[in-house]
């Protein structure tokens, strides 16, 4: 199971993604590896992802760990959803309004739409959201709630997060003012342990490659954990390696190595030091 975060480790965070990742990557599906795209995106906003890496047979685990998908190009709509992790958001947007009063909100629903507050648009979002109130959006069955402001720096915003004390809800802070909530004990990492149980897969053979605060989970989880260069201390500390920035399409030595063939997979050594691919990191959210 090779599970790849998608922004800021297979595209930068303009979307963009090389021609050196593109090749790697399809060269690993071609290999017959199980390539399972695992983001904070949307299912919409995932799909063209899957379809660029040319998985025509495949997992994708979206909304932080909120749906997981089958990803088959024979079915009709070219997926079908295995397994969707829903929460009751109003408790959050109603302590989050509190403290937070100016912020934007938006719900993933379970029906796969999106709802948000003022004109809030993302990459992430794949789709465009339908404008409701807050009181609305907390009748919502939600997968994901992602909460942005634009008059607080990441600190501040992180800092005022903290102090909520959110109960009853997994929820990571991006590298700006922006808030992932999923329901409790909902993160890529446990979504790709379902997973590997459903197809059998040894743990020894499993790798993550990530650089946010909702990777940390999928990075301890996976054999083999690899952050990309430009994530900050905390997410370098989860993983077993740290290999170059997504600028220096530091993806593409990893997947480069997973060709090279299993003795990638031994025993990793998690605490010794290390900055790239083969070597082990230091220390042990879009």
């Amino acid at each position: 199971m090779v599970c790849l975060d998608v922004d800021g480790t297979i595209v930068n965070h303009d979307g963009y993604m090389t021609d050196a990742v593109k090749e790697a990557g399809r060269a690993v599906v071609e290999g017959g590896h199980t390539v399972v795209v695992s983001t904070g995106r949307s299912l919409p906003a995932t799909l063209p992802v899957i379809e660029t890496l040319g998985i025509t047979q495949g997992y994708a685990v979206c909304s932080n760990g909120g749906v997981t998908l089958r990803i088959d190009t024979a079915l009709e709509d070219g997926y079908e959803i295995l397994d969707q992790q829903v929460f009751d958001p109003a408790p959050a947007l109603k302590a989050l309004q509190e403290k937070l009063p100016t912020a934007r909100y938006a719900i993933e629903t379970s029906a796969g739409h999106f709802l948000a507050t003022e004109r809030f648009e993302d990459l992430t979002f794949g789709l465009v959201p339908k404008p409701v109130s807050v009181k609305k959006m907390k009748k919502a069955e939600a997968v994901r709630l992602v909460v942005n402001s634009t008059d607080a720096t990441a600190r501040e915003f992180a800092r005022a997060v903290t102090n909520i004390g959110l109960h009853g809800v997994t929820y990571s802070v991006g590298w700006s003012a922006w808030l992932d909530i999923a329901a409790e004990g909902v993160t890529k990492g446990s979504s790709l342990e379902r997973l590997r149980g459903k197809l059998g897969a040894p743990r020894s053979a499993t790798l993550a490659c990530g650089d946010g605060r909702n990777d940390i989970e999928m990075l301890q989880w996976a054999h083999r954990g690899v952050a990309m260069g430009q994530a900050v201390q905390e997410v370098k500390d989860a993983a077993d390696e740290v290999t170059g920035s997504v600028d220096e399409d530091g993806l593409v030595s990893v997947l480069r190595s997973i060709l090279e063939g299993p003795a990638q997979f031994s025993e990793p050594e998690r605490g010794q030091p290390g900055q790239t691919a083969h070597t082990r990191s230091s220390q042990p959210a879009r």
